[in-house]
């Protein structure tokens, strides 16, 4: 019956609920006319026939709704339980009449390969790849029918089980159709990867070969060679030693033999042939527009493809710009700056890249020098590198940020092909020395000749004064005008931050630098700056810090006020019509909305401006006052930054005699207090540019969450959030009442991919090509077996490491180490609480670094993977002053 079996000249990508995303394929790559060995596919409608003879496969159903991935031994138990009792349940009879007529047209003598083919399997966005069984050189009717009903029974294999549960995809809705291919017999065969699957670039064709079958390079028994192929020049090649083939039995199934010790290093492709093969990958890449994992095999001097699926491990590209002859473009990632890696929806995107002020035809338009990728956005910074001064100053100021960052665009834009064809950029030298000249001059005077004392009051009275009038541009606005003028703030915030604000915390890092550089030539060695680090003057991060501390201290006399905080709530509201019926919740109710005043409208990531603030959400803040309660004694916070200012003061004066005491002591201890009094108030203002940014943001989303509650009430959005999987222009646009068909749709498959994105890695550096550039870390001294990371706060601590992944799930109690993806000005509340600092991301000059100098704690960043590779409870050593971690005992162990 053809609802049983259809042959593969009869299925193309339409066919998939038929006969699964293996067996769409095949039928689509022979109808394209590609080599494909012949064959038919046991469709679905089979399978669901053949389990509705079953009558406890709903009893497993159910069951198997209840897994969860990690339940292994439940996994195996019930797994082996499904496939014993369907390989007891009888084939109905018209399907194996079926199948057998499409055998007997297809060729009774010929050897087949028997392979599953799910309905969620080779999609775009999840590959399901070697979850199910396969069966090589089948032959004859009963191997034939043994093969499919084990390939049936195989969707309940345990890998197949966990996978489904991990992935989320309901066990009833995943059908299996089985795969049935005449079996050509290579002499070599491998998987080509139409894009490099571990630089990322996709301009690079990855084939691995060896001799026989390819099961012996899927299942990892054989080293393969390794070709690569780019723009149509072998550029790698790669010998690998094989040692052994597996080869097909005339009676069926297969052998594993070692090869001829002569054979084992022989090239399994020649040249010529590796550019076919690779020519005709790009051909079925062309043929899907993806690019694609392709199976294949050499038979009697011809090519034969018997599986391709998308690479669903590839990072999404960045869709930039570029201009033929241009150089690859190398772009890079504005979280890691910001120290905020997370996906974000459309909307917090799309505010980011109409921040940025270059390149952008207009102030309310989204910087071409951006682009979204994975919902991250990533900063195009090629133009920059025309100027040949950029190429040696940005990788340096970069390593301040993030060193492998820094590293590796150092690396890359010294590569002949990037700097052959960087495009030519008139006016730009004019450009950057017009924008960053008068900044820098400003810093430079206030570090030479400006009175520090005034530079605190300032900076407060401009970011009030700014912000009253940016709420004053805001009243009474609604619609197209209010989105208009969102847009025009959005669009002139960084270009007024950085000219009127930058030249203050500039001055501080100039004259950071030249302390270091003179107790350096001086007195040897600038181990004082830790010191002079420690309790910097009128830091507004720090004073939040310090509130949070006091909100702690407010409570802790109040056991239903803790009870309250530790039970938590979803909205602020709420938490203060709470307080109001318990003792000490008047008293604690006051603090609370003085520190909501002041920092209300930050929270952790609060760079995405689709993030609930504190006002609107205390979840993400009251765990953070209750690790304070726990881990620090009342009034210890203040006591410990009180003692940090002094110690700094200490370290100055006696720094300043010590000059005194050489010759032209008078003007060097004069310099030096100079340069002193510059850091420790200039530095201290390092955080009140993001500070205003975020009262902007503030005002901001408010005014996009009215917008979306004025169109959800219309009936043009779902819902009220909606309004944040939406671009800015597209907002602008539905308020002036164009409403696109298919909007629904398209917000809901912006959520679907936002799911997909937050389980995704950024990298650092990307180019335009895919390609992921990674960097080198520089050779440090560590014991054997340390996570290797890069130091930014001195000191060496031991303790218990607690992984911390949200700051609403922080639980630190007293002398514990907080390990973090990464930390911006939301996490401060919890660098109280901690020991030690350890972070995947982030530099020296990055925020987590610098308030842990501020606070004295020992930290490393920049420790990739630091979260996993670190458990919970562990006890570690971390050495900040060398830059490492070294896990002393695993927790369980003790």
């Amino acid at each position: 019956m053809d609802t049983y079996v259809l042959d593969f000249h009869r299925i193309d990508k339409s066919s998939l609920p038929l006969v699964g995303g293996k067996g769409a394929n095949l039928g689509e790559m022979t109808q394209a006319g590609f080599p494909v060995p012949p064959g038919f596919c046991v469709t679905t409608e089979a399978y669901r026939v053949f389990l509705s003879g079953s009558e406890q496969m709903g009893d497993y159903f159910r069951q198997l709704e209840d897994i969860q991935a990690e339940q292994l031994e439940r996994i195996a138990v019930l797994g082996s339980a499904i496939r014993e009792h369907l390989n007891q349940v009888p084939i109905p009879v018209d399907i194996k009449d079926a199948i057998l007529g499409s055998w007997m047209r297809s060729g009774q003598e010929a050897a087949y390969a028997v392979r599953s083919s799910a309905t969620a399997e080779d999609l775009p966005t999840a590959s399901f790849a070697g979850q199910q069984d396969t069966y090589l050189n089948v032959r004859g009717e009963e191997q034939l029918m043994q093969a499919i009903r084990r390939c049936w029974a195989s969707l309940f294999t345990d890998r197949a089980i966990s996978y489904r549960a991990k992935n989320h995809f309901d066990h009833r809705a995943v059908h299996l159709s089985v795969v049935v291919q005449q079996m050509v017999f290579p002499e070599v065969s491998g998987i080509m990867f139409t894009a490099d699957p571990i630089s990322g670039h996709r301009g690079t064709v990855s084939i691995d070969a060896s001799f026989g079958l390819g099961e012996a390079l899927v299942s990892g028994l054989v080293s393969a060679d390794l070709y690569q192929v780019r723009a149509g020049t072998l550029i790698d090649k790669k010998i690998a030693r094989k040692k052994l083939a597996i080869y097909s039995l005339p009676e069926g199934g297969t052998v594993t033999r070692d090869l001829p010790e002569d054979e084992q290093e022989r090239q399994a492709l020649a040249d010529p042939q590796i550019m076919e093969l690779a020519t005709l990958g790009n051909t079925i890449k062309g043929h899907y527009g993806s690019d694609q994992d392709i199976e294949w095999c050499l038979a009697q001097g011809r090519f034969y493809i018997v599986q391709s699926r998308p690479i669903t491990s590839l990072y999404p590209l960045a869709e930039v710009h570029t201009e033929p002859g241009d150089c690859p473009h190398v772009l890079l990632s504005f979280g890691h700056q910001q120290m905020m890696t997370d996906a974000m929806k459309p909307m917090g995107l799309s505010n980011l890249r109409t921040m940025l002020p270059a390149g952008k035809p207009s102030v309310r338009s989204e910087s071409t020098l951006t682009a979204a990728a994975g919902g991250r956005m990533f900063v195009d910074i090629t133009k920059l590198f025309a100027l040949k001064p950029a190429r040696k100053l940005f990788p340096r100021l970069l390593s301040g940020i993030d060193e492998m960052m820094g590293s590796g665009v150092g690396e890359f834009i010294q590569r002949e092909e990037f700097i052959r064809h960087i495009p030519f950029q008139p006016g730009l030298k004019k450009d950057v020395l017009g924008f960053m000249g008068p900044i820098v001059l400003k810093a430079i005077w206030k570090l030479l000749f400006a009175s520090p004392n005034k530079a605190l009051p300032y900076v407060e009275s401009y970011i009030q004064t700014a912000i009253a009038q940016r709420r004053s541009d805001l009243d009474g606005l609604t619609g197209p005008e209010r989105v208009m003028r969102i847009q025009e703030q959005i669009g002139t915030l960084l270009r007024r931050m950085f000219q009127d604000l930058m030249p203050y915390p500039m001055s501080g890092l100039m004259s950071s630098r030249l302390i270091k550089n003179l107790l350096q030539r001086w007195i040897g060695d600038d181990e004082a700056l830790h010191v002079l680090n420690k309790s910097l003057i009128g830091n507004v991060t720090s004073e939040m810090g310090l509130m949070i501390g006091d909100l702690a201290d407010q409570a802790r006399p109040y056991p239903q006020v803790i009870e309250l905080i530790r039970r938590g709530s979803g909205h602020t509201q709420q938490f203060r019509e709470q307080l109001r019926g318990v003792e000490g919740g008047r008293e604690f109710g006051e603090a609370w909305d003085r520190f909501m005043t002041l920092y209300g409208m930050r929270c952790p990531g609060e760079i995405d401006i689709t993030r609930p603030r504190w006002r609107e959400d205390p979840s993400t803040l009251l765990p953070s006052i209750d690790s304070h309660m726990r881990s620090v004694q009342p009034g210890e916070h203040r006591a410990k930054f009180a003692q940090g200012a002094d110690d700094a003061e200490h370290a100055a004066r006696e720094l300043l005699e010590r000059l005194r005491r050489q010759p032209l002591g008078w003007f060097k201890a004069k310099l030096m207090g100079r340069l002193i009094r510059v850091f420790r108030v200039q530095m201290g203002l390092r955080e009140h540019p993001k500070y205003m940014m975020m009262q902007q943001f503030g005002l901001i989303r408010e005014g996009l969450r009215e917008e979306g509650r004025l169109l959800a009430e219309k009936g043009v959005l779902p819902r009220e959030e909606d309004v944040f999987f939406l671009t800015l222009d597209e907002l602008l646009k539905l308020s002036e009442g164009s409403v696109p068909d298919g909007l629904e749709p398209l917000l809901e498959a912006r959520k679907q991919d936002l799911e997909r994105f937050r389980k995704l890695t950024p990298p650092r550096v990307m180019t335009s090509e895919g390609e992921i550039i990674t960097g080198k870390r520089r050779q440090q001294d560590a014991p054997a077996g340390a996570l290797l990371g890069t130091p930014v706060s001195a000191g060496v601590v031991e303790g218990i490491a607690r992984v911390v992944l949200r700051p609403e799930e922080a639980k630190l109690n007293k002398g514990e180490i907080m390990i973090a993806p990464f930390t911006d000005p939301g996490w401060t509340p919890l660098f109280h609480s901690a020991v030690g600092l350890v972070m995947e991301v982030g530099g020296l000059m990055t925020h987590g670094a610098v308030v842990a100098r501020e606070y004295g704690l020992p930290a490393v960043v920049g420790i990739d993977g630091a979260t996993g590779l670190i458990r919970d409870g562990d006890r570690i050593r971390l050495d900040g002053t060398r830059g490492y971690v070294l896990v002393l005992e695993r927790s369980g162990e003790r």
